[in-house]
């Protein structure tokens, strides 16, 4: 299913682990049609951006760690945009609820060989496999899953994965022909190294090639941002216990790591939603308290249990609250929560070491945030002026610019106290 893996390079690892860094590393090998054209890629984690192995140890929720990674970390649109993307997944993992936060139709999950074909095993994976099915997941699997052994699962696998390494040309024929019955199953070549082998799988009738021969797998490496351990334990805890979205919404403006990951993951192409999200209540709204449940639990795995709020995720919130703070004394609460979101939201570029136009690309942000984060314009700019201003000791025009929006020194002054009170109450 995956191609062959090498050893990890462990100075890779080592320098992450000294520097403080913390990245996650998925890599992608595509999938062609007949005509070599993309159709999908095949994800698959790694320990590190150059290493060719998977992360050890392989623990019992990976597959669910991955998948997280993949829509709240990476992004769906960084790693297989509008394309298929097929993912290895472990028989113990398939009664996970992950699979819920997913959007099936474009996930093809392949499905491995059970050790020495015990049929007790292959038998308890139906009644998983069947609700997977049924929730619109498609199923790969290898040239094993059409032996009768494996009779039960073969209605449900739509693309049938051959080695082009282990089965000669010459067989190629007799193959197809103990194939031919399945109906609505596609053929896929994998492990194709050389133009020869896939001329070979191409003339006997293969949909799809995957291997050396067209693209060896590239890793796509972001740097993860950290909520704070124990603000995910928090809200979990209010999540659990029902509470008002009112009191979700405080928890989770008071961390703009757990924020971003959340507006990140509902924006995701694989979560199947692309709308305008207009503030952290309506995002809670959108993915509901059983969703959100499980993004935390999956959230939790990945978050290291000394996890603290930095320096610069601090400032970031107490801009957002002065900001909101001062948005209230003339607008209504919908844009004096747009003005904490983008608060929040104005220190992405330096948290995640890139360019703010690539950190909020793949949020779906409301027009006045966007114009007020990239160019400090509209009208939620002169609230960030004013609250950057406050940052520094220099002449930046504040007194003039908060005399635009009506606002004194003293209301400016009092709001920044206020913000900076509030951010260091929230202990994280």
């Amino acid at each position: 299913m995956t191609e062959p893996m090498s050893g990890a390079s462990a100075p890779d690892a080592a320098a992450e682990a000294s520097n403080g860094a913390r990245h996650v590393h998925i890599a992608r090998q595509p999938l062609v049609d007949r005509k070599q054209k993309i159709v999908g890629y095949e994800l698959l984690a790694r320990e590190s951006a150059t290493s060719t192995a998977a992360p050890l140890p392989l623990s019992g929720n990976a597959d669910s760690v991955m998948l997280f990674n993949a829509l709240s970390e990476v992004g769906s649109e960084n790693l297989f945009g509008d394309k298929l993307a097929f993912v290895n997944v472990q028989l113990s993992e398939l009664g996970g609820d992950h699979f819920d936060l997913v959007q099936p139709e474009r996930v093809i999950l392949e499905l491995p060989r059970v050790p020495v074909d015990d049929p007790e095993r292959i038998a308890q994976a139906v009644e998983h496999i069947q609700r997977l099915a049924e929730q619109g997941f498609r199923f790969a699997g290898g040239v094993f899953t059409a032996t009768a052994a494996y009779k039960a699962w073969l209605p449900f696998i739509r693309f049938l994965k051959i080695d082009a390494r282990s089965l000669p040309a010459a067989a190629l024929p007799a193959l197809i022909r103990k194939l031919e019955s399945l109906s609505g199953v596609q053929l896929v070549a994998e492990k194709v190294e050389t133009h020869e082998a896939f001329q070979n799988y191409l003339t006997a009738g293969f949909h799809l090639f995957q291997g050396y021969y067209f693209a060896r797998p590239q890793t796509v490496t972001v740097k993860a941002l950290t909520p704070a351990y124990t603000t995910v334990l928090r809200l979990i805890d209010q999540v659990n216990k029902q509470a008002e979205i009112a009191e979700l919404e405080e928890t989770l403006k008071g961390d703009p790591a757990l924020s971003y990951k959340l507006l990140r993951y509902i924006n995701s192409s694989g979560f199947g939603l692309m709308t305008e999200i207009t503030s952290f209540r309506h995002a809670i709204l959108i993915l509901g308290y059983k969703k959100l449940f499980r993004w935390l639990v999956l959230l939790l795995v990945t978050t290291p249990s000394h996890s603290a709020a930095s320096a610069l995720a601090l400032n970031a919130l107490t801009r957002g609250r002065m900001m909101e703070i001062l948005a209230r004394h003339s607008m209504p609460d919908e844009f004096a929560d747009h003005a904490f979101v983008t608060g929040v939201f104005s220190m992405l570029d330096v948290m995640l070491g890139t360019t703010l136009e690539e950190a909020l690309g793949p949020l779906a942000l409301p027009e006045t945030v966007s114009l007020a984060l990239q160019q400090e314009a509209g009208p939620l700019g002169p609230y960030l002026h004013i609250a950057r201003a406050c940052e520094t000791d220099l002449d930046s025009g504040l007194e003039e610019t908060a005399a635009l929006l009506g606002l004194t020194e003293h209301q400016v002054a009092m709001a920044h106290l206020e913000a900076l009170a509030w951010a260091e109450n929230l202990g994280i």
